[in-house]
């Protein structure tokens, strides 16, 4: 992998971190999420793993403001930001990505990540009328950070091509770049590994863990390869039926009678094998 130099990340102090404190959520009489509370400690890679339709994406959805908890607080880095928006958690230092990619499909690459980072002044008809010196400068530094993403991401051949027009795993590669031109200090991954072939998928951990050590990203991860989630994390939490199941390291997890019970008689049930 290439040796870049990447943007800095707004990384949170020792003890900082993410606190979900008894989160519940309800679609009519569907209870997605119920009383589930769990803490991310700043600086780590932290899985959250459980079969399909316990309440993962659903609670990054509310974690990262895409959807409002009926109850339950949200705690990053100290300060509560239950009910902030998208974009103000995105200033805040907190984005997720998706299980299917959300990118600009017919701008290039390069520019899919050009456009992230916030308050540009081009983007102030005013300073771009009287004062484009300030507009091209900054516009060099963006695209500079963004050259260099793509190179740690072994995207420079593809920068030109439409987003689009990639595959499924390039296109997850791409979120993790904008994720990257945001500074954010941390991050959560809705199933990173989905549709990415085993060599990228191996690129893929191997980047998340250098941003990691390297620039003190926090990372969450949802993730249904159990080899991924076993390779790159310390603390795995289990979730069921909309609540913590249990927490702890994947060798004590896959003994636990609780989590295998909870994964029979679903698509996933062969997860921990």
């Amino acid at each position: 992998m290439k040796e870049v130099v990447m943007p800095q990340s707004r990384a949170a102090p020792p003890g900082a971190g993410l606190s979900i404190q008894g989160i519940s959520k309800s679609f009519g009489g569907l209870r997605a999420v119920e009383n589930c509370s769990f803490d991310i400690a700043g600086g780590s890679i932290t899985g959250l793993i459980g079969p399909n339709g316990a309440g993962k994406t659903t609670l990054f959805s509310i974690v990262t403001g895409f959807l409002f908890a009926d109850s339950g607080r949200i705690i990053l880095d100290g300060a509560d930001v239950t009910r902030l928006a998208p974009h103000e958690l995105f200033h805040r230092g907190l984005v997720r990505t998706f299980q299917i990619p959300h990118e600009f499909s017919k701008l290039s690459v390069l520019e899919n990540l050009m456009v992230v980072p916030a308050r540009q002044p081009g983007e102030n008809p005013i300073t771009a009328w009287f004062n484009p010196h300030a507009v091209r400068e900054r516009e060099e530094q963006v695209f500079e950070e963004a050259r260099n993403t793509l190179a740690f991401l072994g995207l420079e051949k593809v920068r030109d091509l439409p987003a689009g027009n990639l595959s499924g795993g390039q296109r997850k590669l791409i979120e993790l770049g904008r994720a990257m031109m945001s500074g954010a200090g941390t991050v959560l991954l809705d199933e990173p590994g989905a549709g990415v072939n085993p060599t990228l998928l191996t690129e893929l951990g191997q980047m998340i863990v250098r941003l990691n050590r390297e620039r003190g990203t926090t990372f969450c991860i949802i993730e249904h390869n159990m080899d991924l989630i076993t390779s790159l994390c310390d603390t795995v939490i289990v979730m069921s039926s909309g609540s913590v199941l249990t927490q702890g390291c994947m060798s004590d997890i896959k003994k636990d009678d609780r989590v295998l019970a909870a994964y029979l008689g679903s698509s996933d049930a062969g997860a921990l094998q």
